[in-house]
């Protein structure tokens, strides 16, 4: 709040020329209206427009103006996540006001959507590429600016704002920056925000294959990680439960409840709108039961003939083009950057010995990759044919790490990027093997951003108290952070929503019990260094911008 300013004891001669001619004697002083020409009602104001007190000046009228205001130096907004740097100022700040207005910089065409979506947010007019006026938020693109596509600067000076970032993304950001500041404080406090993320992939993955969710409970979701500065959704939609989105090419491995190909293109737009990528999985060649029971016969089975849960006869070429044929359709559905490949906790590979338990496997294997072929080389190999099919249209694979196995006379593709979960499946490599193999990680890691229904298995429902405090990207499996000289290598970190006892809550409880984890991973993978406000300082902001 603005407070009474200190009579200045000294000012320098043209100030004080221009002050003495503002406190003309000449005006009323009952303070009724003043004479034509007289220019009491002015002051002279500071660069902010704070009115400036004149001091007490010889032979002039003993009329004592009142009391005038000035600012203290302005604080940082209160966002979450945080806004890197804050140059303060003095000055009012911005706050919506009546008349004020949101506008595009010329150049900014490409913001409409941008300026559209938080004029509507802050009860503001849209008025296009108008010029900017008194109380206005204006957005503009900077190309020259530092900082990457993701990064932006806010300036609230002299009653106006402007965000400006080198793509559209980062100036997207700095409108949620604008809009929990004003939900938080009131107002953008004077100053300049320069800000931008750590990492560049940070998100939530939802297992929708387990348990079917509407989607308007993911279009919440979308609009909840936008405004914690979150960048990509993965959509975990096959599994041994269900299989959740319509197929047109094989309709009979969708399940009864399922999102049509419609909603999910409508969750598509929403997302782009708001700057996020969603990410697709189909796991193969394990966690494909839905899949299977319309194809029971591509199952795969023991030397005994039991037919082991979830997995695909990777021997079987029939495999590879069901398989293959679906990787294709949803391609053309999720136009994104990024597709997840699964690879993980392909059963045969837990048994003791998986040669013995698979015979034609081992027999294949060596085959194909001579006498010291192995199982776990024709599951490594099929990762690398699935990613061949999605190559050609650009994709950026990923797996998860318990999909690369080590030795064998195979190796996963350098580029398929590594999603980090666990060390404790069976062959479990610690994260330093991967990165010391140059591969780019992404942090899952389940002891902190694993949001498991039902809690088997040891899991217990992650608190945003621990990512908080504890967590950083550097911590990828446990508790132990890796070397910080591998830091350059992990991308970024995803919270993670598995539907394992589907029936353990609601699509509802589930939204409420992720907000406060989902706020604190999104501040930890935007700055990971140790937060300035305390737990319960950013419990209740994040509770309050929410």
């Amino acid at each position: 709040m603005p407070h009474p300013a200190p009579l200045l004891p000294a000012l320098p001669a043209l100030a004080l020329s221009l002050l003495l001619t503002a406190c003309s004697t000449t005006g009323p002083a009952d303070g009724g209206a003043p004479a034509s020409g007289d220019r009491t009602g002015e002051r002279a104001r500071d660069r902010t427009g704070t009115v400036i007190a004149a001091p007490s000046v010889p032979g002039a009228s003993t009329t004592r103006p009142s009391p005038e205001r000035t600012y203290p130096l302005s604080s940082a907004p209160a966002t979450v996540p945080s806004v890197r740097t804050h140059e303060a100022a003095r000055g009012p700040g911005w706050r919506p006001g009546s008349g004020a207005g949101v506008v595009v910089a010329a150049g900014g065409a490409a913001l409409v959507d941008e300026a559209r979506l938080i004029a509507r947010e802050l009860g503001l007019g849209y008025r296009g590429s108008a010029a900017a006026r008194a109380g206005d938020v204006e957005l503009a693109l900077a190309p020259a600016q530092p900082g990457g596509p993701e990064s932006y600067t806010i300036t609230a000076r002299d009653g106006r704002v402007r965000i400006s970032g080198p793509d559209q993304a980062g100036v997207f950001y700095g409108t949620r920056t604008l809009k929990q500041a004003v939900r938080s404080g009131g107002a953008m406090p004077e100053g300049v925000v320069r800000d931008r993320p750590d990492r560049p992939q940070r998100g939530l993955m939802v297992d929708i294959a387990r348990k079917s969710f509407p989607a308007g409970w993911i279009e919440d979701r979308l609009r909840t990680m936008a405004d914690l500065k979150l960048n990509q959704l993965g959509l975990h939609f096959s599994d041994d439960q269900g299989f959740r989105i319509a197929s047109r090419t094989h309709p009979e491995v969708v399940s009864a409840q399922h999102l049509s190909q419609a909603e999910v293109r409508r969750i598509l737009a929403l997302a782009a709108s708001l700057h996020i990528t969603v990410i697709p999985e189909i796991d193969s060649p394990g966690h494909l039961g839905a899949v299977l029971a319309a194809h029971p016969g591509l199952r795969l089975k023991d030397s005994s003939g039991r037919v082991v849960p979830g997995a695909i006869d990777i021997g079987d070429p029939a495999s590879a083009r069901l398989v293959d044929e679906l990787l294709r359709e949803y391609a053309g559905l999720f136009p994104g950057r990024w597709w997840h490949l699964g690879g993980d906790e392909y059963q045969a590979l837990t048994r003791r010995n998986p040669e013995a338990s698979f015979p034609e496997l081992a027999a294949l294997a060596r085959r194909e990759f001579g006498p010291d072929g192995r199982v776990q080389d024709l599951a490594t190999a099929w990762i690398n044919d699935r990613a061949d099919v999605l190559r050609p249209d650009g994709r950026v694979l990923k797996a998860w790490n318990d999909g690369f196995f080590r030795g064998g006379r195979v190796a996963v593709a350098k580029d398929i990027e590594v999603e980090y979960w666990t060390g404790k499946e069976l062959g479990a490599r610690p994260p330093e093997e991967y990165l010391a193999e140059g591969r780019p990680v992404v942090n899952v890691n389940d002891e902190y951003l694993y949001y498991v229904l039902g809690e088997p298995h040891d899991f217990t429902y992650p608190t945003g108290r621990r990512i908080y405090e504890e967590w950083t990207p550097l911590v990828l499996r446990g508790t132990r952070p890796v070397p910080a000289r591998y830091s350059g290598q992990i991308l970024g970190g995803r919270f993670a929503i598995w539907c394992d006892r589907a029936g353990a809550q609601t699509p509802e409880r589930i939204a409420a019990g992720i907000a406060l984890p989902l706020a604190a991973t999104a501040q930890k993978v935007w700055d990971p260094r140790p937060p300035a406000r305390s737990w319960p300082e950013f419990q209740t902001l994040a509770r309050t911008v929410r």
